[in-house]
């Protein structure tokens, strides 16, 4: 096999929260991904010339080592002593730096890639201890589907996926700084009550409970985010006027997602948010459902 077309898968946080700040400056969380069905497009072929080549449809994007997909290639190019190489062409779809894992999962689509292209033999969970080292959301785009994620996101334990429903995302023309969002985050400082109950979050899916998702849904580090962005909290409050269950940040933001039992309310909200009255209150939006 020389060649692959990749969908790379992003991802939502259906509840977040910070645990404590480790010795070697990382975070310990405890959180619910969830993977969505808007995704980038990957093709990748290999080449008999040694190297790593990289395309993408966004002129801003690094093309070098400042690349995840590229790294991703270049870890087990390296690893295995290959001897040819393999060309990229990414179509990008997913926000960038947008709390959806965007650039974790095109990592993630590459490894699993140049694993099969040439035929390393890898097992998911081979991959996955691979992974960790490129970010640490990379295990998880690996995975898809729904799962805890503990320790700095790499442990992950499956869950039955989110109940029928629909998403409306929608991201301001604002950046994040993940770095930043974490580092102000205080986490000894927090009430109590800032943080989610991860645990009936995961009793929900068990229960496929869609409204007990929401009632314990949360996400800590909008307490950072909409605090410095407050256009991020006047987008959850739209959404929710459109009749979502609940709306939350992903990640550390600035995307925010809306999450409906009702695919009428949902498409009425997507076709505000994108071309209605609301049209100026997001830059991306777009309407999905959670991957299976």
């Amino acid at each position: 096999m020389d060649f692959l077309k990749l969908q790379a898968y992003a991802k939502i946080n259906l509840s977040l929260d910070v645990l404590r700040q480790r010795q070697d400056g990382y975070h310990d969380v405890r959180m619910v991904m969830q993977t969505i069905r808007l995704h980038d497009n990957i093709d990748l072929r290999r080449t008999r010339q040694p190297g790593i080549r990289l395309r993408t449809n966004l002129s801003f994007l690094p093309v070098n080592e400042n690349n995840l997909m590229y790294r991703a290639a270049q870890l087990l190019i390296e690893e295995f002593k290959l001897r040819e190489g393999v060309e990229m062409t990414l179509r990008k779809v997913i926000p960038v730096a947008a709390g959806l894992a965007g650039g974790s999962a095109d990592a993630a689509a590459v490894l699993y890639g140049v694993n099969r292209i040439f035929s390393l033999g890898l097992s998911a969970a081979e991959l996955q201890k691979r992974a960790v080292r490129l970010g640490a959301d990379v295990p998880f785009c690996l995975m898809h589907g729904t799962a805890l994620s503990e320790g700095i996101g790499e442990v992950l334990t499956a869950l039955p996926g989110m109940p029928e429903c629909m998403l409306v995302l929608a991201k301001p023309g604002i950046s994040v700084s993940t770095k930043y969002v974490y580092t102000n985050l205080r986490v000894d400082a927090q009430p109590p009550e800032a943080h989610p109950d991860i645990s009936r979050v995961v009793e929900a899916l068990y229960a496929a409970d869609l409204r007990a998702i929401a009632e314990n849904a949360g996400n800590i580090l909008e307490r950072v985010s909409c605090r410095e962005y407050p256009e991020i909290d006047r987008i959850k409050e739209r959404i929710l006027s459109y009749g979502a269950l609940f709306s939350l940040m992903s990640g550390s933001g600035p995307t925010v997602f809306g999450v409906f039992d009702d695919p009428d309310r949902a498409e009425h909200c997507y076709q505000e948010l994108r071309f209605g009255k609301d049209k100026n209150i997001a830059k991306q939006v777009y309407l999905t459902e959670p991957w299976k």
